[in-house]
């Protein structure tokens, strides 16, 4: 065979190996396969979940914070809240076993002793820049504002349990069983815990 017919030969032997190759390409690493009506929905429902365990794990983080301000503004209830206040951090726990976490940025003063307290350590330092300031303070929740009077702290902690109660049990009807299980669950204690701190605050 001649030098011409050899390197013909080669040419045409490169190009149908590249002819192979984008072929492959296209069929498998070119095109994206576009997900089945079936793995859309599921991909639907795990988000439902998310949310709805996101929303059930702030809620129930929110009466912690609660209880926290109450008894910083009132110590001297400690005896009667300390023990419910144990079993609201249980619930947001169990609550969020499943990684599921509401990163809040700690407010700058728990409790407020009435509606006239000033609010704490949240003046901006004079090298601030405004727009750092304006960031701050709308990452920070406000303060949980308390009755100064114990007998209004405790009412206000009862409906606080009574509206996180009432959540609960609308988001155990769209939960899985087994996490709907757990928000009935929590739902009835916190029922009972606003019933105690209702007598709590006629004593």
């Amino acid at each position: 065979m001649t030098t011409t017919g050899r390197r013909a030969l080669l040419v045409a032997g490169a190009a149908a190996g590249a002819t192979v190759l984008v072929g492959c390409t296209s069929s498998s690493g070119g095109q994206t396969r576009r997900p089945s009506a079936a793995e859309l929905e599921a991909e639907r429902v795990a988000r439902a979940e998310a949310a709805l365990r996101l929303r059930s794990v702030t809620i129930a983080r929110d009466l912690l914070e609660r209880y926290d301000a109450t008894l910083a503004a009132h110590p001297a209830l400690a005896p009667r809240l300390t023990a419910l206040r144990s079993t609201v951090a249980a619930h947001a726990e169990a609550l969020g076993e499943d990684g599921t976490t509401t990163k809040r940025p700690a407010a700058t003063g728990s409790a407020s002793p009435g509606p006239s307290a000033p609010p704490t350590a949240t003046a901006p330092t004079p090298t601030s820049a405004p727009a750092s300031a304006s960031a701050k303070s709308a990452a920070t929740p406000a303060p949980v504002r308390v009755a100064a009077d114990p007998r209004g702290a405790l009412k206000e902690l009862a409906a606080a349990e009574r509206t996180a109660s009432d959540g609960h049990t609308t988001a155990l009807l769209t939960a899985p069983p087994e996490y709907a299980r757990l928000l009935a669950s929590v739902a009835a204690s916190g029922a009972a815990h606003a019933y105690l701190l209702t007598e709590g605050a006629r004593a």
